[in-house]
């Protein structure tokens, strides 16, 4: 064992006796009531809401005995707001009524009252001091802290409470009228007390105080009405105790309330609703017949109507039901370092680690019976719970010890897994390990998990791989089990290291070579230093990946870099020393500075930053060392400005960006670089410089290298070729001119640059200054008109005529392709992701037909924008959807097939938009309901006689309605009906904003 270590074993050693025993000096004086003078007592009296003085007198062997037990709740009286110090003053005692010792009294708001039970009943005093009873005051709402109102809540069945702040006179005039009804409500067994906390208050999502909240047997309501109305607050409060004694309505939340909710309650059942839908009130109305079987069964059942927490817990449809289970372990073992200090601790804890895991319900709502059993079925069983990926990633976010199953639902393999797995299950309760499932192969492939089942571990949002076999649940256990209790560097794959870099602000990375000698002696250095890392907030992980290391530039195996909030910072010491390594980790958590860069970790940074400011310089050259140490005092700022600031000491790399002079700055912005040509050595020039670049919209200035590589690697460049151009003269102000589009080019996918330079125009043979062009895949189209004129520059520069590149599918984002199909009754759009090959290998034999369909008046683009497939609920990418008139249809064929495909477009396009009414999927209609103002929709089934006559019938209007402005589709999917309360087929819902009527005609 190396001395170092030796050292920090012992030194853990002592820490942890420090903490754990009973007679040292730190654990003594946690747990002594304070001796004060009468003086002191008095000032505390003033300054503090609650105090509880023990009364004693010396050489009292009763007293003695009394306040050894009462120092055992001096830390709980602490928690809950309560002061408690002893007194020795017998003149001071009598002048408050004390004849015997020991006593004890207890001040409220500077008043006094004296406990009149057994001393030595630790419980009883505790009780005493922090119970209702013991704070009220005639005809006075009680003032309660945080801790307190938390325990009135849990014993009290009836709550009501005033949220109010200090200098608010709306909270003093609704406070003064509302101590009118406070004995009212005492004799109607609702507690009433008042909390100055407005943090609780923001917590709760309260908005302006005053707030009136109402716990009825622990799930809270907020009071709308107007607080200053003492009869209506009366009325209400009279109204919600009722409606709490029958248990017919199911209480309304806010997020804030939700989440507090989630978090004390053991079990949680969930409505999130949409009040403007009929269909979920209906539901609502059937699920509160159920209300007090939940009650019986201890489920608390509330509902919410709030888009912004259904997103949060990843629900795209409403009505939807969510049950939460809080679940979780004493901890009753600490461990300080390794096995042998591991074996030395063994201690009693009253820590909890708890979680709460959620399911969702994909039944019937509206048959409560269903629901019902589902929800006590949830109480009693040990399944894995299902969740989604915005689930998993808020449980990623708060979970110390979770298990998450990657699987297919649909695969045998799967289902064998799970239900192995799910023998194991109240095992990782009890060991801290929360334990959730996943049903979603694109949340899967984020983590570079290509293969379905397979268990992720993640500590604290680290995740870790299990690579043995999922069917035997013991070892998977003890897997687990060895994940909790030890500290290793965990392997990642490349995915895990791409979301962690950026989801995590301080990670350490060690790129290594498991079948290196070196590699595996520098891993058990590091092992060392884990736990440090770990309490300083710093990730460390390790990745065997020589493909990853060359991504970064990293040659050499082992090297250790560290990210901060992304950018990365290599290592250079030796990596044996592990002392030396841990300070340098340290350093770079205490103090800002310019991390050094490969020219392969520019890249990366280039593509995956939004703005970025990079110090191209010269290591060896001392004025460059001396610009850099001013430019390290403006790296905070940049930092917190968005812009991170890196340098880079390559020659070849800046030739590339044609600086030939160092230390030169360079500020990239989505890819697009601008020289800074000031004086580098005054940092608040360029600090103002920088802010200037990210705030402000500007065409930006570039040289012939770096246009030259724009042109290369972007499908559209805007270019303005202004010649030598002096401020004020005529190039200069039509430049002017031109920054009043950058911002409409931008959303058009172009990027705009301008350049005095006139090499590289001469190569494309420009010849005449000033001259504008658009590059098209590298090849420039001039524009003729005039320049000055800016909007009939955007006109021509956005114009299908301009845009169109010969011979290839034209590339657009996201608005332009809103504006293509808000223009062109005709579309055919491939939704790809830019890297996939296959995408790659589909687009080259597609590029043959995009002619054919310019032929036949249907407009062929691609997309590859991130989240493009969700916006458009498509599942699985690559995808080929033809949209006529708005509407869109999937090819289900092979898209290698392109005279297939081009006979499907072909088809679709003869079919005419007015010939019959369009058919549609359940997402697919979402997705219209959302998009159109007016919508019809014909409800019919397969298996119907009368339902195809129907259709025929109503084929018949489909001109009219397109006419005046209403679209009408047809479905036959059952399920959307159901939904709607729809339980007779054929069936007509017109939708007018996403509000459902449902026709009841003939």
């Amino acid at each position: 064992m190396h001395l170092s270590l030796v050292t920090r074993t012992v030194t853990a050693i002592c820490l942890a006796l420090l903490v754990i025993t009973p007679t040292l000096a730190v654990s003594t004086k946690a747990d002594v009531i304070e001796d004060i003078t009468a003086t002191q007592l008095e000032n505390l009296v003033e300054e503090s809401d609650y105090v509880a003085v023990y009364w004693y007198k010396r050489s009292c062997k009763d007293c003695d005995k009394v306040l050894a037990e009462l120092e055992n709740i001096d830390d709980d009286t602490d928690r809950f707001g309560v002061q408690f110090v002893k007194v020795v003053d017998k003149k001071l005692a009598k002048s408050y009524g004390i004849k015997t010792f020991p006593a004890l009294s207890f001040f409220r708001n500077k008043e006094p009252i004296h406990y009149e039970g057994d001393l030595m009943d630790e419980g009883g005093v505790l009780e005493f001091l922090t119970s209702l009873e013991a704070m009220e005051l005639p005809d006075q709402i009680e003032d309660v802290n945080a801790k307190i109102l938390d325990k009135i809540v849990e014993e009290q069945e009836f709550v009501a409470v005033l949220f109010y702040k200090t200098e608010c006179r709306k909270c003093m005039k609704a406070l003064q009228e509302l101590e009118n009804v406070d004995d009212d409500a005492d004799q109607l067994g609702i507690a009433f007390v008042k909390i100055n906390d407005p943090d609780l208050a923001d917590e709760y999502s309260l908005g302006s105080l005053p707030a009136l909240v109402y716990y009825r047997r622990r799930i809270p309501v907020v009071y709308d009405g107007d607080l200053m109305n003492e009869d209506k607050v009366l009325e209400w409060l009279v109204e919600n105790k009722n409606t709490g004694d029958d248990d017919d309505v199911i209480d309304d939340v806010t997020l804030g309330l939700l989440n507090s909710l989630i978090d004390s309650l053991d079990h949680l059942a969930v409505i999130f609703y949409d009040r403007d839908e009929t269909d979920d009130t209906l539901i609502l109305t059937e699920l509160e017949n159920i209300d007090d079987d939940l009650d019986s069964q201890g489920i608390h059942i509330v509902k919410i109507a709030d888009d912004v927490a259904a997103r949060e817990y990843g629900i795209e449809d409403t009505p939807c039901l969510v049950y939460f289970e809080k679940e979780g372990q004493s901890i009753v073992s600490v461990r300080v370092q390794k096995s042998d200090v591991q074996h030395f601790l063994q201690i009693g804890s009253t820590g909890a680690l708890q979680f709460h895991i959620p399911s969702l319900y994909d039944g019937n709502l509206h048959n409560e019976e269903e629901v019902l059993a589902w929800l006590v079925e949830q109480l009693h069983s040990d399944e894995i719970e299902d969740i989604t990926d915005e689930m998993l990633d808020k449980l990623i976010k708060e979970s110390h010890h979770l298990a998450v199953l990657f699987y297919d639902e649909d695969e045998q393999e799967s289902q064998h897994v799970v239900a192995e797995l799910e023998n194991i299950d109240d095992e990782c309760d009890n060991k801290g390990v929360a334990f959730v499932k996943i049903d979603n192969d694109d949340e899967a492939k984020e983590y570079g998990i290509d293969h379905r089942p397979t268990l992720v571990y993640f500590e604290k949002g680290t995740p870790y791989v299990y690579s043995g076999n999922l069917l035997a649940e013991d070892e998977v256990l003890d897997w687990l089990v060895h994940q909790v209790e030890e500290d290793e560097i965990e392997d990642v794959t490349d995915e895990m290291l791409d979301r962690l870099i950026d989801r995590t602000e301080h990670l350490a990375v060690l790129f290594y070579d498991k079948d290196s000698r070196r590699s595996r002696k520098v891993l058990s250095e590091l092992e060392n230093i884990d736990d440090e890392c770990d309490g300083r907030g710093i990730f460390f992980v390790k990745i065997d990946n020589y493909e990853e290391a060359k991504e970064y530039g990293i040659d050499n195996i082992p090297t250790l870099v560290y990210f901060e909030s992304e950018i990365p910072y290599i290592f250079e010491g030796d990596l044996m020393k592990e002392e030396e390594v841990l300070s340098w980790l340290f350093h770079h958590v205490d103090h800002e500075e310019i991390a050094d860069v490969t020219d392969e970790m520019l890249d990366k940074l280039i593509a995956n930053e939004p703005h970025l400011a990079v110090l191209f310089y010269d290591k060896k050259d001392e004025e460059d060392h001396e610009v850099l140490s001013e430019l390290e005092n403006i790296d905070d700022d940049c930092e917190q400005a968005g812009v991170p600031f890196v340098k880079i000491y390559d020659a070849a790399e800046a030739k590339e960006y044609g600086i030939d002079e160092l230390p030169t700055l360079v500020y990239f912005e989505n890819r697009i670089p601008s020289l800074y040509e000031g004086d580098l050595s005054n940092e608040q020039e360029v600090l103002a410089w920088l802010l200037q670049q990210k705030t402000s919209d500007t065409i930006e200035e570039v040289n012939d290298e770096i246009l030259d590589d724009l042109i290369a690697n972007f499908e559209y460049v805007v270019v303005y070729f202004s010649g030598s151009c002096e401020e004020g003269q005529k190039c200069d102000k039509i430049l002017d001119e031109l920054e009043n589009i950058d911002d409409d080019t931008d959303d058009h996918g172009m990027h705009f640059v301008t350049t005095e330079e006139t090499g590289l125009a001469h190569e494309h043979g420009i010849k005449s200054f000033p001259t504008l062009a658009l590059f098209r895949n590298g090849e420039p189209v001039i524009y003729k008109g005039d320049i000055g004129n800016e909007d009939a520059v955007l006109k021509w520069l956005t114009s299908d005529e301009t845009l169109q590149i010969p011979n290839q599918i034209e590339e657009v984002n996201q608005r332009m392709l809103e504006r293509i199909l808000n223009t062109s009754a005709n579309v055919a759009v491939f939704f790809y992701e830019e890297e996939d090959v296959k995408s790659r290998a589909i687009l080259t034999e597609l590029e043959h037909i995009d002619d054919d369909c310019d032929d036949i008046g249907i407009d062929f683009v691609k997309i590859s924008d991130e989240g493009i497939a969700q916006e458009y609920d498509i599942v699985s990418l690559p995808a080929l959807v033809y949209f006529r008139s708005k509407f869109p249809q999937i090819y289900e064929g092979d898209l290698k097939d392109e005279e297939a495909l081009l006979e499907w477009l072909i088809d679709n396009k003869d079919v005419g938009p007015a010939s019959i009414i369009e058919e549609v999927d359940g997402k697919m209609l979402q997705n219209l309901v959302d998009t159109f103002e007016y919508l019809v929709v014909y409800f019919y089934d397969d298996n119907c006689p009368s339902c195809e006559t129907i259709l025929a019938e109503l084929e018949t209007i489909d001109d009219e309605t397109d006419e005046v402005g209403i679209q009408f589709v047809k479905t036959n999917d059952v399920d959307v009906a159901e939904d709607l309360g729809i339980s007779h087929l054929p069936a007509l819902v017109y939708f007018e904003g996403g509000v459902p009527s449902i026709y009841d005609g003939t």
